[in-house]
């Protein structure tokens, strides 16, 4: 049985963590970009998308998550991914999402290389 997705936001410093839980389909879609206008909105350039409480995601949620990836490399906002399965980042590696969002084992990896980024951008 699908069970219905929640997003919900978290800081970690100046970067907003958007805990999934749930599954990744077609009816996620309201609840996905409702969480991601949100963080941006209230000013969020540096997010994860953590997939760490999801188990399902088909090809209908895969679209969503592409769309936006789109919506944020097009705004200048860095969408990075964390808490796949081993089987979800073959996917993603599969259907080349990874070219245009990196994919992190953990939240914690994800958080660090955003730090990281943001040290390294000239003041």
């Amino acid at each position: 049985m699908a069970q219905e997705l929640k997003a919900t936001a978290r800081q970690i410093g100046p970067i907003t963590v958007l805990d999934l839980q749930g599954d990744v389909t077609m009816f996620a879609e309201a609840e996905l970009t409702r969480a991601y206008h949100l963080a941006v909105d209230s000013g969020a350039r540096d997010i994860v998308l953590d997939f760490a409480g999801t188990e399902y995601i088909n090809s209908a949620g895969i679209a969503i998550i592409i769309s936006l990836l789109t919506e944020a490399r097009a705004s200048g906002v860095s969408l990075v991914i964390s808490g796949l399965s081993s089987h979800y980042q073959k996917i993603f590696r599969m259907v080349g999402l990874t070219q245009y969002a990196d994919v992190f084992d953990t939240e914690d990896a994800a958080v660090t290389e955003l730090k990281n980024r943001a040290a390294a951008e000239p003041a």
